[in-house]
């Protein structure tokens, strides 16, 4: 068991394009949420059949003759493969680890799928992990289509046509819905939050300590997008198993009980 103490700081670590993906989040904006919202049931699919070993280029017949997506056509199947290969497989360890955890509980995989969707989409990671995060700190916290279609247009003004940012505001409602982060359907919708199993926060964890990230291992917009902030994080950490955790003032210090997301998943399941 080895300790790593890490100072909390806030820097964001650049990536150098898209050829280091597989380093870390993604951090160029693109328009894929338009056309695959969260896709829990299409990503435990992914996890269950998808064979790395295989040409990407070939996956798509695969998916398609063999059913995977259900009744999907090739085209649908065509853009789901290329969608979860920039959730998923820029994060080979990971891909391996969901791929093995056959028993994953319900309220897991919709965290981790949200939690992926972060990592690769920046846009939904500023929408869940700041934006609906500030939303939840004034009084009677609701949001709404036109709420969240003024934060796309002031965050990236000029950028998009009306009808793009229209369709994105409803978007980023769909992926934030079926990760718990906001009531379905009307208007207005309240925030709760997700239950997050000491599983998935190890699997976090673990995962996070392989790649770049934008802040650190206790601040940062993927726990904070689920409502683990300060003392909520603190007080989770403390009783993950397999995870010891201490806090002194800015100061954190971590003792892993497993070196790698693999040996911890061994270790877990």
């Amino acid at each position: 068991m080895s300790a790593v103490a890490e100072r909390e700081h806030t820097d964001a670590i650049e990536d150098a394009g898209r050829g280091s993906r597989s380093l870390g989040e993604a951090t160029d904006v693109h328009t894929r949420i338009l056309r695959l919202a969260l896709g829990i049931e299409e990503s435990r699919a992914y996890w269950e059949h998808v064979d790395p070993s295989v040409p990407i280029s070939e996956r798509a017949h695969i998916a398609f003759e063999n059913r995977w997506f259900g009744g999907k056509s090739l085209e649908r199947a065509r853009f789901l493969l290329a969608a979860f290969g920039d959730r998923y497989d820029v994060f080979p360890e990971a891909l391996s680890v969901l791929r093995a955890w056959g028993s994953m509980d319900p309220p897991t995989r919709q965290v981790i799928c949200h939690w992926h969707l972060q990592l690769s989409d920046p846009l939904y990671r500023r929408f869940a992990g700041t934006f609906l995060v500030e939303r939840r700190a004034v009084r009677d916290a609701k949001v709404d289509r036109d709420i969240t279609l003024r934060w796309v247009k002031n965050e990236f003004p000029d950028r998009w046509s009306e009808a793009t940012c229209v369709q994105f505001a409803s978007k980023l409602l769909s992926a934030a819905s079926e990760a718990g982060l906001v009531s379905p359907k009307r208007d207005p919708r309240t925030l709760p939050l997700p239950k997050v199993t000491d599983l998935a926060i190890g699997y976090l964890l673990h995962l996070l300590r392989g790649v770049r990230f934008t802040g650190t291992l206790t601040d940062n917009p993927y726990f904070a997008s689920v409502g683990l902030v300060e003392g909520f994080l603190d007080q989770r950490l403390r009783g993950i198993p397999a995870i010891g955790y201490r806090r002194m003032g800015h100061l954190t210090e971590f003792e892993w009980a497993s070196p790698t997301l693999t040996a911890w998943a061994e270790a877990t399941r």
